[in-house]
């Protein structure tokens, strides 16, 4: 994806009202209006004002009452553009108000008028105790952080193509859904002149460009993630209830579940919320959502209620160890102090997969993708893609490809694609003219020059193989359990996954119960759990079910009240 071309923002005297395609700017009613006067404080907006910039953290909420307020892009820069224009009625901010992120642009005054203004404090009350005003705001801020994610707003992201922390940054922003734009140091105009702006050369990339003003040199994670507001503070507790080692459904639903029965509870990932869910454009046939759901929506929306009964969001955190000191446990974490608890809920769930196929680290940073999301869809473009993998998420990444590529071929090893796949993915995919299935091949090449071009395949049938275009390949072809940071006293089948309940041996003294592992007070959830439902909706009952035998755990016969913080 190359940085995109600035566009010259419309005099103010020209603005015109952003029209409401999509849900993602509502206009309010006098009532609640009303609601957020009562949290508020109202003030009169000149032409010129500048509302909230664009790296401020954190930043208000403000409804407009009267007047024109534009949301612009690189404010002040030569690459100034406006996102959106908004009139009487409408309110400005998108997901970083709830979630203390910084503003990824500036709202600017272009028509005189007064503005409604709500601390982000108050807003969250506002969320967490009007059902309709606050679901009508969240889902705003939703789409509106889709919105920024498709315009390329954002920090900017700065590096080659071919670099591995390049790669790296971009994923993790993607994983977060932080809105960004890519600057490919090997083939979009005017990046020298932009490195030699800031004083540094090409050898000195990646670099990330924070608010316009701020450079980090190839940061780590965690230092993006500390300067994007995403690390949590150190706990007040140095003793929680359950400590949550992963954060995709199961590992969300427990936070949720655990922090409204007012458990101390802190939630560790070592790359981002929604795991291998937050990878899935699309969950159709999840319960509630008759229109699907985009796995990332779903993750975001768990976290903002996690957090609003007070559980703690740590990413990225990654577990390195799990040990027993004094009765209770402890958790630790890679470049951070390690975590307390009395009881553990492992649910970090498995990984796809590589293939094995000759020159694949060759073309990983350029070209191979494990997840299907906006993102990759904006990095890839329309062109002709490949899909390996014969169960629901290569169906789900299969459809939402088909929307932006040129082409997409699915790949599946298996004689019948319904094998392993949902029936109504099948159905949606045999629908669609610009899908290819190809069942019973597998990849045997690749085949390009630093970026993929096309796919060497074999029918398992006859031996025969045939060369495929191909310019971006997405890989789903089974899992790997994230159990490599646990000791040996944690019981795992062949395959690496955790052991559970009547699955463990035990010695009598203590029978275990259900998700319990082989270490008492010790829980397993989800994908990474031997004999788990691969299924969104189980993990997040394993989860809320783990919640419960955590609190019987910590409950028996101690005189413990859980939630002493």
């Amino acid at each position: 994806m190359n940085d995109r071309a600035p566009s010259t923002p419309p005099e103010p005297s020209t603005q015109v009202e952003t029209h409401d395609a999509t849900g993602a700017y509502p206009r309010l009613d006098a009532p609640q209006i009303d609601a957020l006067t009562a949290r508020g404080s109202r003030r009169t907006a000149e032409v010129g004002d500048v509302l909230f910039r664009e790296g401020d953290e954190p930043y208000d909420f403000f409804v407009v009452v009267s007047g024109k307020v534009a949301n612009v892009a690189d404010h002040g820069t030569p690459e100034e553009r406006v996102i959106s224009v908004h009139g009487a009625g409408r309110f400005l901010g998108e997901l970083g108000v709830l979630t203390g992120q910084p503003s990824f642009f500036t709202a600017v005054v272009v028509e005189a008028g007064e503005v409604l203004d709500v601390p982000p404090e108050a807003l969250r009350e506002v969320v967490a105790h009007d059902p309709a005003l606050g679901d009508l705001i969240l889902r705003a801020f939703l789409l509106r952080r889709s919105l920024l994610i498709e315009f390329g707003v954002g920090v900017r992201i700065v590096g080659s193509c071919y670099s591995r922390d390049t790669r790296r940054l971009r994923e993790f922003a993607a994983r977060n859904r932080l809105p960004h734009r890519f600057v490919d140091l090997d083939k979009d105009a005017g990046v020298e002149e932009l490195l030699r702006s800031l004083a540094f050369r090409p050898e000195d990339t990646p670099i990330v460009i924070l608010g316009g003003r701020h450079v980090l040199r190839n940061p780590s994670n965690a230092e993006l993630a500390q300067r994007l507001g995403l690390l949590v503070p150190e706990p007040s507790t140095p003793l929680h209830d359950l400590v949550v080692v992963g954060a995709g459904p199961a590992g969300l639903a427990a936070s949720v579940y655990a922090a409204s029965e007012g458990m101390a509870v802190i939630t560790l990932d070592s790359v981002a919320t929604g795991g291998q869910a937050g990878t899935s454009s699309r969950i159709e046939n999840y319960l509630g959502f008759p229109s699907g759901i985009s796995g990332a929506e779903l993750a975001e929306r768990a976290v903002l209620q996690a957090e609003k009964f007070g559980a703690r969001m740590h990413i990225p955190a990654t577990a390195t160890g799990l040990k027993q000191d004094a009765g209770h446990y402890v958790v630790d974490v890679e470049d951070g102090p390690p975590v307390l608890s009395r009881s553990v809920l492992i649910a970090t769930g498995a990984r796809y997969r590589r293939l094995p196929v000759p020159r694949l680290e060759e073309f990983e940073p350029t070209s191979i993708y494990y997840a299907a999301t906006e993102q990759e869809a904006l990095w890839c473009g329309r062109v002709q893609v490949a899909v390996v993998g014969g169960g629901n998420s290569a169906g789900q990444a299969t459809l939402f490809l088909s929307n932006t590529a040129s082409r997409v071929i699915l790949l599946v090893r298996e004689d019948d694609l319904g094998t392993n796949m949902s029936r109504y993915l099948v159905d949606e995919i045999r629908r669609l003219p610009q899908v290819e299935v190809r069942t019973h091949t597998e990849v045997r090449e690749l085949v390009g020059d630093g970026t993929l071009e096309a796919l060497v395949v074999e029918d398992n049938h006859t031996g025969k193989r045939e060369e495929v275009p191909a310019r971006a390949l997405f890989v789903f072809i089974g899992s790997t359990p994230c159990t490599w940071w646990l000791g040996d006293d944690v019981a795992r089948d062949e395959n690496g996954f955790v052991r559970t309940g009547s699955d463990v041996e035990r010695d009598g003294s203590y029978p275990g119960t259900f998700l319990e592992t082989s270490l008492p007070g010790v829980f397993a959830a989800g994908d990474v759990r031997s004999g788990s439902i691969k299924r969104v909706a189980s993990a997040v009952g394993e989860g809320a079910m783990a919640v419960r035998l955590s609190y019987a755990h910590l409950t028996r016969g101690e005189g413990y009240t859980v939630g002493r913080r």
